[in-house]
């Protein structure tokens, strides 16, 4: 279960540090934005590596699925956009393939 909150908190800080980045670059916000933007992403960075897996490869696809929720959230709660009926049969998808690439190894056979 921690590896969940690792997941949730780069996730948290992978969107903030790119969304600094979306909101200077289209939206035309001060340069200033990118000192956060840079510091979010190494907090993003430094989280993945938190995580309990063997392999960096694997842990990466399944935080795909984390970072898909968390993407939507932030649809919602920061942009304030509703998400669509079709965003979370796409978020259970792949939460649901995420789950299979984080504790298929459990199972499969050696």
């Amino acid at each position: 279960m921690l590896n969940y909150l690792w997941f949730f908190l780069a996730a948290l800080f992978e969107i903030a540090g790119c969304y600094a980045f979306w909101m200077w670059l289209r939206q035309g916000k001060s340069a200033w934005w990118i000192a956060p933007a840079l510091l979010s992403l190494t907090l993003f960075a430094l989280l993945l590596t938190r995580i309990e897996a063997t392999y960096a490869g694997r842990a990466y696809a399944a935080y795909g699925g984390i970072y898909i929720i968390a993407s939507i959230g932030w649809l919602a709660v920061v942009e304030r956009v509703r998400p669509l009926g079709s965003d979370w049969v796409g978020v259970a998808l792949c939460v649901l393939g995420a789950s299979v690439i984080l504790f298929g190894p459990r199972f499969s056979a050696s």
